[in-house]
This record gives structure tokens, C-alpha cells and sequence, in this order.
């Protein structure tokens, strides 16, 4: 409890300053002295020219992701077709009764307790099916980085951005393969039934076989750390601040009632979240397994009917995207530069190493780990390769004339931007977009809330008080980032998400051969089973 009433203790300055100075107005300023170091050292650029300059997470990111796919031999397209049967429900008959296997798959904890024998003996298989597995952990990647973070990336970088989204998109499926799996492999049930599981578990355990102990519990505090902060940052305010900022533009801008009041919409937010993620990840699934289709159904029909209307703009819009993919001629840091954009915002939005999404897939039922990591590929490739893609099209294609955005030239409010290249077809998208936006954004808050509390308990313990503690936490923070402006929401938040790469990177390297057995282990009972 002393390391809980610490951490309060540092918020607490935090907070009463900026209430002191206003919300709405002085906030920014205030959460900016207070992370921009941080913002700084994980985006410290390795120069390798003088317009040629590279974030050094992104370097790890696109190096591992090509790494995973050729050490599990390109599972991102041999996979695939196995990943939607099992969503589709081919497999459930292995999972049905039988012996539980557990034979590589034990680890004692310090007092000597079997977190597998517990899941035998109480036959707990997991909280959530695959398909809600999928979509929870969907509900916190499809987002407003499809809507928002595609226009900046175009914006900064132009159609050639998109190029290098869909190669990010594919080569990260392994990626999520790889920490997906191993969500499952080395996570808790206790005796409840309820899941404990993600990078800080696989990390602890996986080392510990191996020897590393000591080792294996620094890389796991250091990414529990990163992941409760990246909850507050980007799973929570920079969602309730694009959503605000969306909600304000349709009822009038600066002279809506809610302009310089966006603490009014985070507290109606915050209440929303509250009454949702109270009840933990069976709740959060059985909200996120009905909104998310829905929403993502939303976005996507509005997208395929502009690019229906304009089908005749699609293989220029095309042309356009190959073309600059590789040339960036009058774009910031030319075809490199298009490049960086392209795959940082396919980072930032499927989050494909980060590490976040196994602990979501770590709850799925299931007696097989590599079964969740092959569901869990489909994320990057809906998220990016679909959905971004019909977002970028749609940006193409509405600038045919620059009236939308000038390449070469970042926007500040992606969301808006977008909801304009909408609204140039079909007048009253901003309204449709506005819904999915809110939708968008409290989908993503709730996931990342259980994120975020794995993490606390992980670090804190399991008590309901602790529980209750981050969670509270959470919610207030909602309120924060409604009223916060965007700057400083969006640098911390890609800040403290793509700090967590480090420590779980690290573990998907060491721990690869166990996920190479169990995706064997896997595939030889489905072959048992045909």
C-alpha cells in the first residue's frame, strides 16, 4: 500500500496545479512541463543523414517485425486462413473436455502454488471466447488512430504513407502472433476464474525458466510501469480529447456551449466507462463484441460507399500511393521520411509489439496458446491493412484538388480533417463520424482501463481496493484528457505506448522457441483432429 499512497502522492501536484490554473486552459502547459523529457528520450531521432532522421523505437519495431515473420516462416499469410476458422468456431470441439495439457506449460509461483493445476482443478479455461478476445483487444487498436492518426500520417507524409502503413500492417500480424501466444502460455487464473496475463507475466515466467530471474521481474515491472501510464495517455485521454474535440466541432465549433468546457463531456464519459469497466473483462467483452462490428461496420460502409461513388478516382488514388511510397518528391524528408510516417502511425494504431493486446487475448478460452496467437495476426491486418487503407483512400481522393490538407504540412486535428474529406461527398457524414468517433473512443478507453489495472495489480496486487483505486484513477483522467488540448495528449501518448515495446520486444526475442512449440503442439492436434 505504501508504493500505492506514493504514486497518489506524485499525481497529486500534478492535478491541484492544473485545477488551480484551469483546466481548459492551462492544462496543456502543465501536463507538457511534466512529460516532456520523457517525450523527448523515447523519441530521440538517430540521424543518418541530414534530412534522414529515425525514431529509434520505430527501428526496433520494423526490424523485429520483419524478424518475427521469417523466423515463424511468414505464419502473417500462412496463417491466416487457420485464424479464421478458429474465430468461426472450426476448432471448439478440440477444446472440449479431454486432458488438459500442461506439460511445458508449468510454473510454481514462490509460495509453490500451480496456477495451472488451479485452472484443471476448477476446469477454468479462460474468461472470454475467441471472438471476444478479438474484439476486445480490436476495440483498443481500431480507432482514432484509423480516423485521426491516417490524416496526420498523409498530411506529413502524403499518399505514400499509406504504402508503408499496409507493409507495416502485414509484417506486424507476426509480431502479434508471437506475444499473443505467449499472453496465453504463461498467464494466472486464479481460483475464480479471473485471468491475469500480458508481457509483465511472460516476461517474469519465461525468464525465470530460463534462469533469468532477476532479470525476467525488472523487464516486467519496467513494462507494468509503461502500461499503466500508456492507459492514462493514450488509451484514455487522448481518446476522450479527440472525442470531445469531435463532438464540440458539430455543435458549433468555438461557439458551441461545450467550447472551453470540455470537462462536462469528460465527466459524462467518465461516468459511461465507470458503469462499464466495474465489471471487469467479461463485461468489457460482451460491450466491446457489440459495439465494436457495429462501429467498425459504420466506418467502413460510409468509406466503401465514397469509394463506390468515386470508383473511377481509385486507380489514380492508387497510382498516387505507389508513386510517392517511393519518391516523397516535395515531401518532409523525402521517400524516407514517407516511409518513418507510414509506419509510425501503423505502430501507434495496431500496436503490433507493443505488447498490449496479449493481455487482453490472454483471457480467451482456450487449452491451446498458439490458437489466440493466430486469431490475434487478424488484428494488424483489420486494423491497418483494411480499415487505414479505406481511410487513406478516402483522404486521396477528396484532395484531389488540395482543398482537404497540403501534403507536406502536418495537421493538428486529424479527426476533423478526415471528417471533412467525408463530409465532401456525402454532407452529413460529420455527424455519422462523430458517432463512431465517441464509439471509437470509449471501446478503446474501457479495453485499455483492463490493461492498465493488469498492470496495477500486477505491481499492487489483486485486492479489491487496489482494484477500485486504479480504476477511480482512471476515470478522473478521462476527465483530464477531455479537457486537455492536443499536443501534449498526443506526444505523451505515443510516448508512453511505444515505451513498452522495450521490455516486451526483448521478451518476444528470448522467448521465440517457445512459441515456435507451441504453435506445433497446435497445428499437430489440429491435424489429429481432421
Amino acid at each position: 500500500m505504501k508504493k500505492l499512497f506514493l504514486l497518489l502522492s506524485l499525481l497529486t501536484p500534478f492535478l491541484t496545479k492544473a485545477q488551480e490554473q484551469g483546466f481548459d486552459e492551462k492544462i496543456d502547459k502543465v501536463f507538457g512541463d511534466y512529460t516532456g523529457w520523457f517525450v523527448n528520450l523515447i523519441f530521440y531521432t538517430i540521424p543518418f543523414s541530414e534530412s534522414v532522421k529515425i525514431p529509434w523505437v520505430l527501428i526496433v519495431l520494423v526490424l523485429g517485425a520483419v524478424y518475427f515473420t521469417v523466423y515463424f516462416k511468414f505464419i502473417n499469410i500462412k496463417g491466416f486462413s487457420t485464424a479464421l476458422r478458429i474465430v468461426q468456431g472450426k476448432y471448439d470441439d478440440i477444446e472440449e473436455g479431454g486432458h488438459v495439457e500442461v506439460s511445458d506449460t508449468v510454473f510454481l509461483e514462490d509460495d509453490g502454488d500451480n496456477m495451472d493445476t488451479i485452472r484443471i482443478e476448477g476446469d477454468h479455461h479462460g474468461e472470454v471466447t475467441h471472438f471476444q478476445a478479438l474484439t476486445a483487444a480490436l476495440s483498443a487498436t481500431v480507432g482514432l488512430g484509423n480516423i485521426a492518426g491516417v490524416a496526420v500520417a498523409v498530411s506529413i507524409g502524403g499518399p505514400g504513407a499509406t504504402f508503408w502503413m499496409i507493409v507495416a500492417g502485414l509484417i506486424g500480424m507476426a509480431s502479434k502472433f508471437a506475444e499473443c501466444t505467449l499472453g496465453v502460455k504463461y498467464r494466472e487464473i486464479d481460483e475464480d476464474g479471473k485471468v491475469f496475463g500480458g508481457p509483465m507475466y511472460y516476461l517474469k515466467k519465461g525468464f525465470h525458466e530460463k534462469g533469468w530471474t532477476n532479470i525476467g521481474k525488472v523487464l516486467a515491472v519496467v513494462f507494468a510501469i509503461m502500461a499503466i501510464g500508456g492507459s492514462f495517455g493514450g488509451g484514455n485521454m487522448f481518446q476522450a480529447n479527440q472525442a470531445f474535440s469531435m463532438v464540440e466541432s458539430i455543435t458549433g465549433g468555438e461557439t458551441s456551449f461545450l467550447h472551453g468546457n470540455g470537462w462536462l463531456f469528460g465527466i459524462v464519459m467518465a461516468i459511461l466507462v465507470g458503469i462499464v469497466i466495474i465489471g471487469g473483462i467479461q463485461k468489457i467483452a460482451k460491450v466491446t463484441d457489440k459495439i465494436v462490428p457495429f462501429m467498425v461496420g459504420i466506418y467502413v460502409a460510409a468509406a466503401l460507399a465514397i469509394l463506390v461513388i468515386n470508383y473511377d478516382l481509385i486507380p489514380s488514388a492508387f497510382g498516387e500511393i505507389l508513386a510517392g511510397a517511393f519518391t516523397g518528391v516535395g515531401i518532409i524528408g523525402g521517400a524516407i521520411g514517407v516511409l518513418i510516417q507510414g509506419f509510425k502511425r501503423a505502430a501507434f494504431s495496431n500496436e503490433a509489439g507493443i505488447g498490449s493486446a496479449s493481455i487482453a487475448h490472454a483471457a480467451v478460452k482456450t487449452k491451446y496458446a498458439a490458437s489466440e496467437g493466430l486469431v490475434a495476426l487478424l488484428e494488424p491486418f483489420i486494423d491497418t491493412v483494411l480499415v487505414c487503407t479505406m481511410t487513406a483512400l478516402v483522404l486521396v481522393i477528396s484532395n484531389g484538388d488540395g482543398n482537404i490538407m497540403t501534403y507536406g504540412q502536418e495537421v493538428k486535428e486529424g479527426v476533423e480533417v478526415t471528417s471533412r474529406a467525408f463530409a465532401s461527398t456525402f454532407s452529413w457524414f460529420p455527424y455519422v463520424l462523430t458517432l463512431a468517433v465517441v464509439l471509437f473512443a470509449f471501446s478503446s478507453m474501457i479495453s485499455w482501463s483492463y490493461y492498465g489495472y493488469q498492470a496495477w495489480s500486477f505491481l499492487f496486487g489483486r485486492s479489491r481496493k487496489v482494484e477500485y483505486i486504479y480504476k477511480g484513477l482512471f476515470c478522473l483522467f478521462v476527465i483530464v484528457g477531455s479537457a486537455s488540448k492536443l499536443d501534449s495528449v498526443l506526444q505523451f501518448s505515443d510516448a508512453m505506448i511505444f515505451a513498452m515495446l522495450v521490455p516486451n520486444m526483448i521478451g518476444l526475442f528470448v522467448l521465440a522457441p517457445k512459441v515456435k512449440e507451441e504453435l506445433k503442439r497446435f497445428m499437430t492436434r489440429i491435424e489429429s483432429f481432421k
